[in-house]
């Protein structure tokens, strides 16, 4: 049995410690967050859906690193479901209590100044594994898992995005997460490996469309940043193609791209009559309440296809992973595709299938393994190998 913790006791943070609950061994799930209230409305709802008192709350100000201390000593792995920007402290925090830790991640550059850590996480005998949300996170493995169904891969791209099921105009899209990471997967760069190069692309570029299984159908895609990662560094040298684009409803990516033209998402405060603001503030502002529909149902798409070499001939694999709503939870697909994947993720830690020390989801999370848990959590994924011509 194992003694997990989750920081957090948001959207996420709930659905995490639900999964560590039911799936991941556990003798105990603390729930911590900064509200106190919150965090205890959180574990009550985790022990009323397993019908057990596994969970419990606490109440912890991530900024107080002797506190984080303090909760994380005797835990066995955690995640974090804090904002990024908090992600390098708790990392230090897990390596003085010996605590394994994932988190959600959103800042390549904190991620690697995590990895940093690599030697004092190694002396302390437990892992560090950033970036374990939906994308970068689930999908960086089923990129993997996909790379793996081939002898010689040599092109990775991967579609992803969460959908409304039944989208309202004017922009057809439900808004799952903070805010705030939207914009900045629309307003940053993206990372991938072009020609086996490490490329940075425009954001908000390279529209094109591509067909899902119903009830789906045609969707839009485009390149937004912060997707990849860190892999395409790790895979330099061993691919000439890794990418990936966001998929949205037909129509979304031109109102968008207009903002960014404009200038909405720009962090630099401008002035306006007698006050100052930041543009990307007024844009939250203004959009979020467009985009939040309460009790509104959602869905999750991830596509792989990667392309290489399978018994010595030009060969593709297809990975595919379609989620919906989960009515008998109350989960949304992108609390589940976010929070399950950390919360595998931090099982595998507490269970030693994880290397020691901190890493990359694409080299420390085991694939085959992941997509087994995936599949025991009732994940509808598909995947086949086929020859091309």
């Amino acid at each position: 049995m194992h003694n997990y913790a989750v920081l957090g006791a948001g959207r996420q943070g709930t659905a995490a410690a639900y999964d560590l609950a039911k799936h991941g061994d556990a003798a105990r799930v603390v729930l911590a967050d900064v509200d106190g209230e919150r965090a205890q409305a959180a574990a009550q709802r985790v022990n009323a859906l397993l019908g057990t008192d596994i969970a419990e709350a606490a109440r912890v100000d991530v900024t107080n690193r002797a506190a984080v201390v303090r909760l994380l000593r005797g835990i066995d792995a955690f995640v974090s479901a804090v904002p990024y920007y908090y992600n390098l402290d708790i990392t230090r925090a897990a390596i003085e209590a010996g605590a394994s830790m994932c988190d959600l991640g959103g800042n390549t550059d904190i991620v690697r100044q995590q990895q940093a850590l690599d030697a004092e996480a190694k002396a302390r005998g437990i892992s560090i594994i950033p970036d374990c949300g939906q994308v970068p996170g689930m999908g960086t493995t089923l990129m993997v898992y996909a790379m793996n169904l081939l002898d010689e891969p040599r092109e990775v791209t991967m579609w992803d995005g969460g959908l409304p099921q039944n989208p309202q105009p004017p922009f057809n899209y439900l808004l799952t997460f903070n805010i705030a990471g939207l914009t900045n997967e629309y307003a940053e760069p993206a990372v991938f490996l072009r020609d086996g190069q490490v490329t940075q692309v425009e954001p908000m570029t390279e529209l094109h469309t591509v067909e899902f299984p119903p009830p789906v159908g045609t969707l839009e895609a485009f390149v937004t940043g912060g997707g990849t990662s860190t892999a395409p560094w790790t895979f330099a040298g061993r691919l000439q193609t890794l990418q990936n684009f966001t998929v949205r409803y037909p129509g979304h990516f031109a109102q968008l791209r207009a903002y960014y033209d404009l200038g909405l998402w720009d962090l630099t405060p401008i002035r306006v009559g007698e006050v100052e603001v930041v543009p990307r503030d007024v844009f939250h502002a203004l959009f979020e309440p467009k985009v939040v529909f309460p009790g509104e149902r959602d869905l999750v798409v991830i596509r792989v296809r990667a392309v290489g070499k399978k018994d010595g001939q030009e060969a593709e694999a297809v990975v595919e992973l379609l989620d919906f709503f989960d009515e008998v939870t109350g989960f949304t697909a992108m609390e589940r595709t976010t929070g399950w994947d950390a919360a595998i993720v931090a099982a595998m830690m507490a269970r030693g299938e994880t290397p020691r020390g901190a890493g990359a989801v694409e080299t420390f999370v085991p694939p085959t393994a992941f997509v087994a848990e995936l599949r025991q959590r009732g994940f509808d994924l598909r995947e086949r190998v086929s020859a091309l011509s």
